[in-house]
């Protein structure tokens, strides 16, 4: 489940946005100040963050400029929330580290729809779209995967493994970077965790012929190699 953490000091604004992302399916975690959401940070990354401009103490324009600043945080997908609709506004925004710019008021599809697009941009295994590979077909919301129409079982991790590998066709990944986009920065896994899992998955798809979705990189890690299954 997409993690999304909402920054508002607002407390009847928080309630309503944390309500809108509820019902689309996300996971969300709330804070009312920039320092609160730093502590939640530290805990565990979300997957993006809703962030009002006016906080008290630190604005929320300071806190996206300093998750730019980390190594930890600095492909964290941030949209800003504003009543401030000028372009120099705007810019601001945008150049202190914002991937996106909602002016209030707003309406729940506006802002889901701008959500939804910043992480297909930047994480778009968490974007929440059906992803292809050849016949297979893996749809978040349903939770399925199906291969020439014939469904699959998977357990949580390795759905979440294939998702992940899904939505970022031809890209070699290490180990380490496997672990901390799909169990996440803050897990006490050894590397070969991923090796184990990756054997998991492969063993449910070879049944249908597609074990061979998942190449092995020697010396390096895991690759997607879209099939073409009929």
């Amino acid at each position: 489940m997409t993690r999304a953490l909402v920054v508002e000091d607002d407390r009847a604004i928080q309630e309503l946005l944390a309500f809108w992302l509820a019902q689309a399916g996300y996971e969300v975690i709330q804070a009312t100040s920039a320092e609160a959401a730093l502590d939640s940070i530290r805990g565990e990354l979300p997957d993006v963050v809703i962030l009002d401009w006016m906080l008290p103490k630190m604005s929320g324009l300071a806190l996206a400029r300093h998750l730019r600043s980390e190594r930890r945080t600095r492909a964290l997908p941030i949209i800003l929330l504003t009543a401030r609709g000028e372009e120099p506004d705007k810019l601001a925004g945008l150049e202190h580290g914002a991937d996106d710019y909602v002016t209030k008021p707003f309406s729940p599809r506006e802002l889901l729809a701008r959500i939804k697009a910043v992480l297909r941009r930047r994480k778009p295994e968490d974007a929440g779209d059906t992803l292809h590979a050849g016949a297979i077909v893996l749809d978040p919301v349903s939770y399925r995967v199906t291969i020439r129409g014939q469904e699959i079982t998977l357990g949580p991790t390795e759905f979440k493994l294939l998702q992940f590998f899904l939505a970022n066709p031809e890209r070699v990944f290490t180990r380490d970077q496997v672990l901390d986009r799909v169990w996440g920065d803050h897990r006490f896994l050894e590397l070969r965790t991923v090796d184990v899992y990756i054997r998991r998955l492969r063993a449910s798809l070879r049944a249908h012929g597609a074990e061979n979705l998942i190449d092995t990189v020697r010396g390096v890690g895991y690759r997607c190699t879209p099939t073409t299954l009929d």
